[in-house]
């Protein structure tokens, strides 16, 4: 199963492989069908989906109408791993991908986008938008479900901190809100409920 970190990348669109194996990917269709899941069920129709044509690249799979982007899972990742965010937190996604292809990654990525954000050339939320991640062992084209599902939840907050949100900067019980990153760019609610 993917890492915490590897899901939480992928998530921030910074884990995401544009060179997956063609043998290894899935249709359209069913890709569709995983990515759509870690969307609330009201949202699911009309949400925009990206996943990986033929060649491995990440492509726009369906055109949306409401306010969720879907990422479809990496096929060449193990596991299962898909998220659906606010389509506010595309600039900041496709800018985690932009600077993925060119090599950039780690705290390297963290503090480029940080600075952007800061001077404004990145474009952040201006309202808390949020994220859903749906992982799992695996996703079974039978019966359209994912195996061993489990969900989570990130609301991102750009610069928010401790002291504007009350939030404490680590969980102190199982499944309890608590704020990552406070005062970045990236600043952000993690919600992890307990696994069953």
């Amino acid at each position: 199963m993917k890492s915490i970190f590897c899901i939480f990348t992928l998530l921030s669109a910074t884990c995401i492989s544009c060179q997956a194996q063609p043998s290894n990917i899935p249709s359209p269709e069913v890709q569709i069908a995983g990515a759509i899941l870690a969307a609330p069920e009201e949202m699911r129709e009309n949400a925009q989906v990206l996943g990986f044509d033929d060649k491995g690249n990440l492509v726009e799979l369906r055109a949306g109408s409401n306010e969720l982007v879907c990422v479809a899972d990496d096929p060449n990742k193990e596991g299962f791993s898909t998220a659906c965010y606010h389509k506010n937190m595309e600039p900041f996604m496709s800018r985690g991908r932009a600077l993925r292809a060119e090599g950039i990654d780690g705290q390297d990525l963290f503090d480029r986008r940080e600075q952007e954000a800061k001077s404004g050339q990145l474009e952040m939320p201006e309202t808390p938008s949020t994220l859903h991640i749906l992982t799992g062992t695996e996703f079974s084209e039978d019966s359209m479900k994912v195996v061993n599902a489990y969900y989570r939840y990130v609301v991102y907050i750009p610069f928010a901190t401790v002291e504007s949100t009350g939030l404490p900067s680590k969980p102190r019980a199982p499944g309890e809100p608590w704020i990552m990153d406070p005062g970045t760019h990236r600043a952000h609610i993690m919600i992890s409920p307990p696994k069953k």
